[in-house]
């Protein structure tokens, strides 16, 4: 009995000591995190400014996402109606198909699908750049030659995201809307003019306005996520791979815990 305690306290104890260094571990990475991610909005809104790099990264982060988006956009406001379309037909309800699936896309929908596609796309992308630019050196070089790796590769992509992401979700709501239309009168039978009246009685300006405040976040999380990962990448091509994979999950993570504190925040101010 006694070694029987005695070997718990062990396992105890030994449980203990880790969940303590892990919660000190993750503690200290956010704190680090806060540090960087303020030092990345000074580079961004400061001199010099990298109008060319901006430029670029602009086009890369929007309009080669724009093809993803317009497939899913429409494809995803379809389903959702074609989803729900069966449930407002039990109820004879078929006229709000256009509300009920502008509000889901306008408020829930749109930036956070196209903060997933984004996540996947660009900010996979974004570390593995600025990855394979650690692990072959290029960026010890950049600071060997005083250029600070905040204000050329870190400022200009998140100055380029928080510009493009807003621009994407209005694009995902307009192709959404598309695709729940397209359902609306081809399955359901729904007249256009009463899909349109519903929708616009229903759907305000303040339910658009609450997608886009989410989407400028949405982004400034994506690009800092991705250069944070990438900056510390270490290891080689494996290191790469790791990194790359790591940083979209927790893109992904962050991206649905901060939608939630958005919207609760969003509901209760009402």
């Amino acid at each position: 009995m006694r070694d029987t305690v005695i070997a718990f306290g062990r396992v105890t104890t030994n449980v203990g000591s880790f969940v303590t260094a892990r919660s000190a571990k993750v503690i200290e990475s956010f704190g680090a995190f806060i540090i960087f991610s303020v030092a990345a909005f000074r580079a961004a809104f400061s001199r010099p400014w990298r109008r060319r790099l901006v430029l670029q990264h602009m086009e890369f982060i929007g309009y080669q996402s724009l093809g993803i988006v317009l497939i899913s956009g429409f494809f995803i406001g379809a389903v959702f109606s074609l989803q729900i379309g069966h449930i407002f037909r039990i109820f004879g309800a078929q006229a709000m198909l256009g509300a009920a699936t502008g509000k889901s896309l306008s408020r829930e929908l749109s930036p956070l699908v196209t903060g997933f596609l984004l996540a996947g796309r660009a900010g996979a992308a974004i570390t593995a750049e600025i990855g394979t630019m650690r692990v072959t050196e290029q960026v010890d070089a950049m600071e060997a030659m005083a250029v600070d790796p905040l204000d050329y590769l870190v400022g200009p992509r998140l100055l380029a995201s928080m510009l493009m992401f807003p621009i994407l979700v209005g694009i995902f709501n307009v192709m959404g809307m598309l695709g729940a239309i397209a359902v609306s009168v081809v399955i359901f039978d729904i007249d256009q003019a009463m899909f349109w009246e519903k929708l616009t009685r229903l759907v305000k300006m303040k339910d658009l306005f609450a997608g886009l405040q989410k989407a400028v976040p949405f982004g400034a999380i994506i690009s800092l996520l991705g250069c944070r990962f990438g900056l510390e990448t270490k290891g080689g091509a494996k290191g790469v791979g790791l990194a790359t994979t790591n940083s979209v999950v927790a893109m992904l993570l962050t991206l649905i815990g901060v939608d939630f504190v958005i919207t609760y925040v969003q509901i209760m101010t009402k």
